[in-house]
């Protein structure tokens, strides 16, 4: 079985600085593109950034310049580095990554609980 746990949430004022981590863990062959999602109460989840292993980064308009995804392939982790936070930032940020289990031959799309970010004076 593969797991995502994602960590770094929490409550941050305007203008701050946060740093997610997404962790996968399990029986894994290997791990394709990683992404950050993210969904507000009352709204779709949408894609804040992806990264492929080999690094090409793509991240959504709403965060360009602000958000940094960076992985670390040895380690099977994926983060989300995010500064000049802003109140609609505020939502539950979800990690996403395309793994190849042990003894299976097709990537599956695996998902992490979230973790809550909170941007509020």
């Amino acid at each position: 079985q593969v797991q995502l746990v994602e960590s770094g949430g929490g409550l941050v004022q305007p203008g701050g600085s946060l740093r997610l981590s997404c962790a996968a863990s399990g029986s894994i062959f290997s791990i394709s593109d990683m992404r950050w999602f993210r969904q507000a109460p009352g709204k779709q989840r949408e894609l804040v950034a992806s990264i492929t292993t080999g690094g090409s980064t793509n991240y959504g308009d709403s965060v360009k310049g602000r958000f940094t995804i960076f992985r670390d392939n040895t380690k099977n982790t994926v983060s989300l580095q995010m500064n000049s936070l802003k109140p609609e930032d505020t939502a539950v940020y979800y990690c996403n990554a395309d793994v190849r289990p042990r003894v299976h031959n097709i990537f599956y799309a695996y998902w992490g609980l979230g973790t809550q970010v909170t941007v509020s004076s």
